[in-house]
């Protein structure tokens, strides 16, 4: 399988029941997060979630992912880890066909322009994410893919 193959295939590293149970779960997160404009499931501890809205680059679908984030000047940073998975998340592979995008966070919604954070912002970034979330790093140790840190760019 070559590198471009993998990273089309998203899920290949969770089984069907596992797939199902992530589509599900972050469905619930989402629709009880709206609900209530981000009170309740808009944390992770002391971990900020925003919802991060996509189209689906082969179904043309939105696609909603909650994920952690930090801000940086108005700029809303996440990254695609998968908890250390070998393939990107679909969500990142979805802003790679399409950078336009929308976050909701709290009871907000903002237009959005992804960017792939070059070597030397990701380096100060990344930094932002680990304090805010120390797994990240022991994810970046489980894969041998370099995982990618995106900065959200409000669209005015």
């Amino acid at each position: 399988m070559t590198g471009s193959e993998r990273e089309t295939s998203t899920e290949r590293d969770l089984s069907g029941p596992a797939r199902l149970a992530l589509k599900l779960g972050s469905g619930a997160h989402a629709g009880v997060y709206r609900a209530t404009g981000g009170k309740l499931f808009g944390r992770m501890g002391k971990s900020p979630i925003l919802l991060l809205n996509t189209v689906g680059r082969k179904s043309g679908r939105k696609r909603t992912s909650p994920l952690l984030y930090v801000v940086d000047d108005e700029d809303f940073v996440i990254i695609a880890s998968k908890g250390g998975a070998p393939t990107h998340p679909a969500w990142y592979l979805n802003l790679r066909a399409n950078p336009d995008a929308t976050v909701e966070v709290g009871d907000r919604e903002v237009r959005v322009r992804a960017e792939e954070a070059d070597s030397e912002e990701k380096a100060r970034l990344w930094q932002k994410m680990v304090e805010m979330y120390p797994t990240y790093d022991d994810y970046q140790e489980k894969t041998e893919r370099k995982i990618p840190l995106l900065v959200l760019h409000p669209v005015h």
